[in-house]
């Protein structure tokens, strides 16, 4: 999917009003009603795991149009609103806390939704998992939510760059033959800035010795790495880097050293696990500080590196969806609160007449079915 086009998820501070929580909740329990009724569970899951129409929906329901915000009070309101039983679909999960109690969550609404919630839980860790340790952006995440219907998962994270106090939003959604380790994300929404990515298509040679790397002796692997930090080769390696015209800028973080006897300690119940996939050393405990020790070891080493390419997506200006209703900051005009009940009476018209003309549907189909000729 190409994406293209601009978005700022810069850090606000304070809160909704409390006055804007119920008109901002009663409208977006109405578009999930309409899009319940029109598309089904499982496509309102694939629509949120995508930036632009999640950004549209975000400002349609009067949530600023270019807030860090965006993403955990949209989802705070479509938790608080989404019914499992009714809608087919649930959203679990959260900023900070709420994040950690997602597997406890699964677990309660698997016989509802129809299942496997180790397999969910499985999904939730290694997402987080990948945007850390394989994805090194300088982005901390904080949140996660995990869209879940029968059949269907999406996952919207978020991280945030203390420094330049903007967020980065990871979208992810089920596909057939998705593979975590390789170009897995739908879409990445913010800023354009430097990574140390693993996840490139052409990065396959890394990621295989990164799996033999983690079934070595961790003592051995240490020492290798503290032989090229100390003996000169690594400083050898920066001059030949700005030779090939790389930005020393660019890989400040990937050699920036890391704490050896901590990533010593993670080898060890890393390889203690014998991890026969990437995805498996990343949820034996495989981190972004050992990692970092492993990318270097591949590169100078074995000659294969990971990519400095930031993958971030640049979703396009979705400002125009803030007319809706207008914004909580005011822009692009205060939320008009007659002009959202407006909003709600359309499309709870709507939602009646698409209710009234499934009934009818389902009556006619009843009344085909009992002319039906009948065997003897």
């Amino acid at each position: 999917m190409e994406i293209q086009g601009v978005a700022d998820l810069p850090l606000h501070e304070g809160h909704v009003p409390r006055w804007l929580i119920p008109i901002m909740r009663a409208l977006a329990r109405a578009i999930i009603d309409v899009m319940v009724l029109e598309l089904g569970p499982q496509k309102c899951v694939q629509r949120f795991s995508n930036p632009l129409w999640f950004q549209a929906f975000n400002n349609a329901i009067g949530m600023d149009w270019d807030s860090s915000g965006s993403t955990t009070v949209t989802t705070a309101i479509l938790k608080s609103v989404v019914n499992p039983k009714e809608h087919g679909f649930a959203v679990v999960g959260g900023k900070g806390t709420q994040s950690r109690r997602i597997p406890e969550e699964l677990e309660a609404l698997s016989s509802t939704l129809d299942f496997e919630p180790s397999k969910m839980i499985k999904v939730s860790k290694l997402v987080a998992k990948v945007d850390t340790t394989l994805l090194q952006d300088g982005h901390t995440l904080y949140h996660q939510a995990v869209f879940v219907a029968k059949g269907m998962w999406g996952v919207v994270q978020q991280g945030m760059d203390v420094v330049k106090r903007f967020a980065r939003r990871y979208h992810w959604v089920e596909r057939e033959n998705l593979k975590f380790s390789v170009e897995p994300h739908e879409a990445i929404a913010g800023v354009k800035g430097k990574a140390i990515n693993a996840l490139e298509q052409k990065c396959e040679g890394l990621r295989k010795v990164l799996v033999d790397l983690v079934n070595e002796d961790p003592k051995k692997t240490i020492a290798q790495y503290q032989t090229l930090v100390h003996s000169g080769g690594l400083d050898v390696w920066l001059k030949q880097a700005s030779l090939g015209g790389v930005s020393k800028s660019n890989r400040l973080v990937y050699y920036r050293p890391v704490d050896v006897e901590k990533v010593e300690l993670v080898l060890k119940k890393v390889r203690d696990a014998k991890p026969a996939t990437l995805e498996e050393a990343l949820l034996a405990g495989l981190g972004p500080s050992s990692a970092l020790a492993l990318y270097l070891i591949s590169d100078l080493v074995y000659s294969e590196p990971p990519s400095f390419e930031d993958p971030v997506t640049l979703p396009y200006d979705p400002f125009k969806y803030a007319f809706t209703v207008g914004g909580k900051d005011g822009i692009p005009y205060p939320v008009d609160p007659s002009v959202a009940k407006q909003v709600l009476r359309a499309l709870g018209e709507f939602i009646e007449r698409a209710k009234l003309e499934a009934k009818q549907k389902e009556r006619a189909l009843t009344r085909l079915k009992a002319l039906e000729p009948h065997s003897d």
